[in-house]
């Protein structure tokens, strides 16, 4: 199954949905950060959801990022993303190993704990947008369900997942988004919990083969489904040399000052793929040579 995104409307346009598969983009995030398998699972699942979010925005050069600040032994994660569904992300911590969860579960919750999510909407206005929300389970889904529900006021079913193999590589990742409209009758919202909340596990349908078009079929069987447009997820870092420096240059003139009297090079790495990236004091001096 290759990843992509399918968006579309449901119940006489109602409901509007995205659903994705998203294996290659997650196992690409943890070939970059050799991620545990804990790590691997929330990163995952925050690159999945970024991924959808992202292609919800209307202009080519809007960006959404997620950024979860926690106080469980994880630290944080960032996810960015844009309207061509082209996402990067890090956690803070990417080696915490824990032990299962009750249900025998990578324990993600327990690897977030308390925290706070954020989401920032940069969409070509003077100030980003920020909204912001409790964790609630820090299981991911169930927070940015609730992220919808009290910062957007838009009620939504979000559900993500990913599943490892043995040898700790990814053997798939996926989820939705479902959001009722404005204008949704109480039949179909009240149809919509029902099968919500007996819907079976998503790695475990996707482990059986069923397609992101299937799930929303299964989940509106009986609904009339409009696919709008299908598009393909990816791992995508932006940065150069150049991105990199306006970051140095971003810290206070006098530590600037200080790195180009040591007279030695310094090395600065990307946190979304970990490239890096070097300066010698006469770059910080006077910014990097193109090439």
């Amino acid at each position: 199954m290759n990843d992509i995104i399918i968006q579309g409307m449901a119940a006489n346009n109602q409901v509007r949905f995205y659903s994705c598969y998203s294996k290659e983009l997650v196992e690409t995030a943890r070939q970059y950060h050799n991620t545990s398998p804990v790590a691997t699972a929330a990163l995952g699942r925050l690159l999945t959801a970024g991924a959808m979010m992202g292609s919800m925005c209307k202009n080519a050069d809007d960006v959404l990022t997620i950024q979860i600040q926690c106080s469980g032994p994880i630290k944080g994660l960032t996810v960015t993303a844009n309207a061509k569904a082209q996402v990067k992300g890090y956690v803070n911590n990417p080696t915490v190993i824990l032990p299962p969860s009750p249900k025998g579960k990578l324990d993600v919750g327990a690897a977030l704990d308390l925290g706070v999510l954020s989401v920032i909407k940069d969409i070509g206005l003077k100030e980003p947008y920020i909204g912001q929300s409790n964790l609630v389970s820090g299981e991911i889904a169930e927070d940015l369900t609730y992220y919808y529900a009290t910062s957007e006021q838009i009620p939504t079913s979000v559900a993500l997942g990913v599943l490892m193999e043995k040898n700790n590589t990814v053997k798939h990742a996926g989820g939705f988004i479902i959001q009722l409209m404005p204008f949704a009758e109480e039949q179909i919202i009240s149809d919509l919990e029902t099968r919500l909340k007996d819907y079976s596990s998503i790695t475990g349908l996707m482990d059986k083969g069923i397609t992101p078009k299937q799930m929303m079929e299964q989940i509106f069987e009986g609904y009339d489904i409009n696919y709008s447009s299908e598009i393909t997820p990816t791992y995508h870092c932006d940065c150069s040399k150049e991105r990199v420096y306006r970051a140095v240059m971003s810290i206070s003139k006098k530590d600037i000052e200080e790195m180009i009297n040591d007279g030695q090079p310094i090395q600065v790495e990307c946190h979304f793929c970990n490239k890096k990236y070097t300066f010698n004091p006469e770059e910080l001096k006077n910014g990097p040579v193109s090439k």
